[in-house]
């Protein structure tokens, strides 16, 4: 597995755990607001897993559990491999994905070694291929992932992040509608990191705006709150 970059502490990456963030290399959407642009196009060195794994086994006792996010790991072959090292040493496993292979996803959770999964929704599934960067929108295959979440007992989130031009009243509407029944989604803030793939034109939605969102999400959604703002 191809691993480009370790966050030694987070707070924030997991809801009341204190955690590392480990990011895979390689992403098959090209989001144009991603700010790991250099994950996504495998641009660093690689960090040898050995490497990884002896920082986290130091500090097992001080981590509740690993984030493992991207780029998409779901790409890698031997994630789950790399997962089981990861579960032998007393650790918690999150699982960040976009859901565009709900067969890998099904596979990781069926094994029993994912204890929490956070997984973005772009936009409405009519918008899809618009926001991913890809010419074939990968919306059914999200769809078919977001199914898998719904049977598998793990315990999960939603995120979508929120920025123009690619959000409005009429997309959130839609994805209020789409997501009819969800517990938790997360809006989360745009935030230009300068390393975007494609910064031009793009500009985080104002307070007042997402708070109009949040409210139109909650009346289909348990939980939505705003993050980042």
């Amino acid at each position: 597995m191809r691993i480009l970059g370790i966050e030694k502490l987070s707070l924030v990456d997991w809801p009341d755990k204190l955690c590392a963030t480990i990011f895979t290399g390689g992403c098959d959407f090209c989001c144009p607001f991603c700010h790991n642009a250099d994950i996504v196009f495998n641009s660093y060195d690689p960090l040898s897993e050995t490497e990884v794994l002896g920082y986290l086994s130091k500090r097992r006792k001080v981590l509740d559990g690993v984030t493992i996010s991207g780029g998409e790991p779901t790409l890698w072959p031997d994630l789950i491999d790399f997962i089981k090292k990861v579960k032998e040493l007393g650790l918690a496993v999150k699982l960040d994905t976009n859901g565009s292979r709900p067969e890998e996803l099904k596979m990781l959770l069926d094994s029993g070694l994912v204890d929490y999964v956070a997984m973005d929704i772009k936009n409405d599934f009519d918008h899809y291929s618009d926001i991913c960067g890809v010419t074939n929108s990968p919306a059914e295959n999200v769809k078919k992932s977001l199914e898998i979440l719904h049977k598998c007992g793990v315990s999960y989130e939603l995120r979508t992040t929120i920025l123009k031009p690619y959000h409005n009243k009429q997309n959130i509407e839609l994805l209020s509608k789409q997501l009819s029944g969800e517990k938790t989604l997360y809006l989360q803030k745009f935030v230009d990191s300068g390393n975007l793939i494609k910064a031009n034109g793009l500009s985080a939605v104002p307070l007042d705006e997402a708070k109009e969102f949040q409210k139109i999400l909650k009346t289909t959604i348990e939980n939505v709150t705003l993050r980042g703002y």
